[in-house]
C-alpha cells in the first residue's frame, strides 16, 4: 500500500470566497501513483470549509448566502468578544473540513458536477491544503 501526502496553498480573495481546488488535487492525486484507493482533502484551519459540489457561478452565490444566513457575522456570539469570527468557526464545525473521494484507475472519482471547493469564511488568507492518497 502507497501513502502520498502534499500540501497545497491556495489563496482567497474576499471575506467570505469560494475557490474550486479540483485540478490541484487531481495533480496530486496523479503525482501519486495510486491507482486504487482514497484521496482525503483536509484543511488544517478552523475558519475555513472544504467540500464537493458544482461549479456554477450562481449556485457558489447561494452557497454563500446560504452559509451567510446560517451563520451570520456578528451575531452575538460569545467568541467575537475575543475574535470577530464566530461565524466562520461555526460554519466549519458544522459543514466540515475534509472530503474523502474515491481514487479509481488514478483519478478521483468524482460525479460530473462535482468539484472541489475551499469556502472561505474569514479572508482574505493563504490556505494549506493537506491531500494524502492511500491505496495501491
Amino acid at each position: 500500500m502507497k501513502v502520498y501526502v502534499e500540501e497545497l496553498r491556495v489563496s482567497t480573495r474576499l471575506q467570505e470566497d469560494i475557490v474550486v481546488i479540483t485540478e490541484q488535487v487531481e495533480r496530486v492525486v496523479e503525482k501519486s501513483g495510486v491507482k486504487n484507493g482514497l484521496a482525503l482533502i483536509y484543511l488544517p484551519h478552523a475558519t475555513a470549509i472544504v467540500t464537493a459540489n458544482e461549479n456554477e457561478p450562481r449556485l457558489k452565490d447561494d452557497i454563500l448566502n446560504k452559509v451567510r444566513a446560517l451563520f451570520p457575522r456578528g451575531a452575538g456570539y460569545r467568541h467575537d468578544e475575543i475574535d470577530d469570527n464566530a461565524n466562520a468557526h461555526l460554519a466549519n464545525i458544522f459543514l466540515g473540513f475534509h472530503v474523502v473521494m474515491p481514487v479509481v484507475g488514478g483519478k478521483l472519482r468524482r460525479g460530473t458536477w462535482q468539484e472541489l471547493m475551499l469556502i472561505e469564511m474569514d479572508g482574505p488568507r493563504s490556505r494549506n491544503v493537506v491531500v494524502v492518497v492511500i491505496g495501491d
